[in-house]
């Protein structure tokens, strides 16, 4: 570690929202250690000349799905080189712990999609397992949250029933044990199995712990179409109930019938903060389009029992068409109760390379190219390619995330996949896009405001009171970037394009980026919830 660093002539946006002012930063043994005014630092140390830039706390990516390319990847550019710092990991319900010795290869499986398979040593099965592999040194800081679906299925397998009162004990103890170990509270994917198959009542007894540990709760919510309005609420009442801060994991309000109707979600939340004082804080992205697995769709009672259960139904005949008539017809709980629009869900991954051919490509195309039905070649596809497919959902509406991102409560996570032939691009642009394409072209925030909604308030929400913020005594996680220039230019098309304008990026002092280039520094570490 260089023992003292000078960042000079910069204008520096604390992350506070305040008004940002020029000053040199001198940063020594990792930490902020003075703030003075521009041209007084006098150094022997490294001199980095910042004038005509803005420094301000490295980014916090509240939703990421980097659990497996922290360890895999190390050069992690879709983040790095976007000024993200930290990452919280964990999401949806589905993780790669906790884990059991019949569970690890499963949950694996189910969620390849999101991650890929990278060949590594999968030996790990606790949280703390886990995290120690990232304190071996890691592209980014990560912050983990103990995954509901992993716990249920440990517990409780791919069963669509009701748990016990013996399995709720069982799965509370391990919900104890991942907070002891670090985490920072519970993620929930309320629209993935097996996740989905527990009641608010069981998800409120998984809670006590967290409670007990100073947690917070992040559900992915039951339905963000028919229901929309009456599942964030619900969401709401199991906070309230549980006496947990909630956090909105990206908390879209999608599909045509749901044009501007964010204000009613946010009405929700505003009322439920002030009648119970109820602590809530919500992440997005800043695109339409949202991206999963391409099995989520497919209604929950044909997804019960694993992989494996679910191809033998879609093999079979009948069962095929039950399940079409639902995704089509009816509208799904695995699709938010509404009808599938094939022209909304393209393909940007497939598992097996022969399958290539479906990749940037709707259901819809690919069904008039082939001269077959669109469900057709959405269930042939799943049971091709054994459920391992991508696909992104163009169901957003621009009013919507606008309106939400003007909320106080409101946070950055980009929900970045970063696997597949042609992944969403918020998976490399979602900060640069929020400074570049919402502060300086659309003028929606301004950039303090912007900076403070992907920085101190994400770090408040996992109690970190040393970053996300510019103060002597905090870590020296920055992030240097040119508010004249900063964006990015990734497409649907083409969403590996690396950002511009983000110039310097540090964690602990240590450049991560320095003159736009990834340097081979390691410096990230897990921020557990219990260290001291």
């Amino acid at each position: 570690m260089q023992p003292e660093t000078v960042l000079a002539g910069g204008r520096v946006i604390d992350g506070t929202g305040g008004p940002s002012r020029h000053a040199d930063l001198i940063l020594r043994h990792g930490r902020i250690s003075h703030i003075v005014p521009p041209g007084t630092a006098k150094s022997t140390g490294d001199v980095v000349d910042v004038t005509g830039l803005a420094v301000s706390p490295g980014f916090v990516d509240m939703h990421a799905h980097s659990d497996l390319a922290l360890l895999a990847d190390p050069a992690h550019e879709a983040k790095v080189l976007q000024g993200v710092t930290l990452e919280v990991l964990g999401q949806d319900g589905l993780g790669y712990a906790p884990v059991t010795d019949a569970t690890a290869d499963p949950v694996r499986e189910k969620i390849a999609a999101w991650n890929g398979t990278p060949e590594l040593d999968h030996s790990w099965r606790g949280v703390g397992e886990y995290l120690d592999l990232i304190d071996r040194g890691s592209p980014t800081n990560a912050a983990y949250l103990v995954p509901q679906g992993n716990v249920r299925m440990a517990v409780v397998g791919d069963d669509d029933r009701p748990a016990t009162e013996a399995e709720i004990g069982r799965m509370r103890a391990m919900v104890a044990r991942g907070m002891a170990e670090g985490a920072h509270g519970l993620s929930a994917g309320l629209t993935y199995t097996p996740g989905m198959y527990a009641s608010d009542d069981e998800i409120v007894a998984l809670l006590e712990p967290v409670r007990a540990a100073g947690g917070y709760y992040c559900p992915h919510h039951r339905n963000y179409g028919s229901r929309v309005v009456e599942s964030y609420q619900e969401c709401l009442d199991v906070a309230r109930r549980a006496h947990v801060p909630l956090h909105l994991a990206h908390c879209h309000v999608n599909f045509p019938q749901n044009r501007g109707r964010a204000r009613e979600v946010l009405d929700a939340i505003d009322e439920a903060t002030v009648r119970y004082g109820l602590d809530v804080t919500l992440d997005t992205y800043p695109y339409r389009a949202s991206a999963t697995y391409l099995a989520a769709p497919l209604p929950s009672w044909a997804q019960e029992g694993g992989t494996a259960a679910t191809l033998a139904r879609l093999r079979d005949p009948a069962t095929r068409a039950r399940v079409l008539r639902e995704v089509e017809a009816e509208g799904t709980d695995g699709n938010h109760g509404v009808p599938m629009d094939w022209t909304s869900l393209v393909i940007t991954g497939t598992a097996d390379p022969a399958l290539s051919w479906a990749v940037g490509s709707s259901i819809s195309d690919l069904a008039r190219d082939r001269d077959e039905s669109p469900g057709k070649v959405f269930v042939d596809l799943l049971v091709a390619d054994e459920l391992r497919s991508g696909c992104l959902l163009q169901v957003g509406n621009e009013e919507n995330i606008r309106t939400i991102m003007r909320h106080g409560a409101h946070t950055a996570g980009s929900d970045g996949i970063l696997v597949g032939e042609r992944p969403h691009p918020r998976g490399w642009g979602t900060f640069p896009r929020y400074l570049g394409h919402y502060v300086r072209e659309v003028g929606l925030l301004t950039l303090e405001e912007c900076v403070r909604h992907l920085t101190s308030r994400p770090a408040q929400r996992l109690g970190l009171t040393d970053r996300g913020v510019i103060q002597p005594g905090a870590f020296a996680d920055l992030t240097v970037f040119d508010p004249d220039t900063v964006g990015s230019p990734a497409t649907y098309e083409e969403p590996r394009l690396p950002p511009v304008g983000i110039e310097h990026v540090l964690i602990a002092g240590e450049f991560t980026v320095r003159d736009g280039r990834r340097t081979d520094r390691l410096p990230g570490r897990s921020l557990r919830r219990n260290a001291r």
